[in-house]
């Protein structure tokens, strides 16, 4: 595909009303993940729900390059001219979220809850993430291969097997062989500039992470000056492990944006 055309993302939608969740997924995830957020949801849920894979993620197309900005801008065009939107990121997908927050893309924000955000890289991360995105893609003869592989990519591999439904738009079946569909060159972007965009950030905005989450901890968050809502039970896919317990800190994030 040529750089700089732009296919929208794949996406799906659920439910009903004017509030808009929106679901945004983690580097190598897709829409899948938040199934069991969703479930946990349930009726509590006042309203309609979005979820997408990302370009370069599970079934939406590759591209020449990627960044935080430009993922904003895929999402904000899914989620149209609507109002009362309530923003729920993980990882990459919370500072994506962040950046619609800033209203610079045309959404009104008015809960934004960013997950498991990595705040601080060293410059060996750095170099490690460059590494990965000139690397060429894998491919594998068994189909669960390839899964394992995406599984460890995602973060998942503790909790999926490769036998597990989510893992089906993750990999894909190419001339014979097999590929995770998620696309290296997305770790190119790197460490995202979370302070500037929590400083452009409007309406409420809440920081989570699990308890034991390795990306991130409970004083890297306060040094940006919010205070972690930390979910016990939990490391980095806090939404996948402890999705009843994510479920009520986002309905909380709610209550506390209608009492402001």
């Amino acid at each position: 595909m040529a750089a700089g055309h732009r296919d929208p993302p794949w996406f799906e939608r659920g439910g009903s009303g004017a509030r808009l969740l929106v679901l945004i997924h983690g580097l190598a995830g897709t829409a899948e993940v938040w199934r069991p957020l969703l479930t946990a949801l349930g009726d509590a849920w006042p309203g309609e729900w979005l979820a997408m894979d990302l370009p370069g993620h599970g079934r939406s197309r590759r591209r020449g390059s990627y960044s935080v900005g430009g993922y904003a801008a895929d999402v904000a065009a899914l989620i149209g001219p609507r109002r009362d939107v309530v923003v729920v990121g993980h990882s990459l997908g919370g500072a994506v979220g962040l950046a619609l927050a800033s209203g610079w893309f045309g959404v009104d924000v008015r809960v934004t809850v960013a997950a498991g955000i990595k705040v601080r890289w060293s410059a060996e991360e750095l170099d490690r993430a460059a590494d990965l995105a000139a690397r060429p893609p894998r491919r594998f003869a068994a189909r669960d291969a390839a899964a394992a592989h995406w599984l460890r990519l995602a973060g998942l591999d503790r909790l999926w097997d490769a036998g597990h439904p989510g893992v089906g738009p993750a990999v894909s079946d190419r001339d014979g062989a097999f590929e995770v569909a998620f696309d290296n060159r997305v770790n190119a972007i790197g460490a995202a500039p979370v302070p500037a965009l929590l400083a452009a950030a409007r309406g409420h905005v809440v920081m989570a992470r699990g308890a034991d989450d390795p990306m991130v901890t409970d004083d890297q968050v306060r040094a940006l000056g919010l205070e972690p809502r930390t979910v016990p039970g939990a490391g980095h896919n806090v939404h996948v492990e402890q999705p009843a317990r994510f479920a009520g800190l986002i309905l909380g994030a709610l209550d506390e944006a209608a009492a402001r």
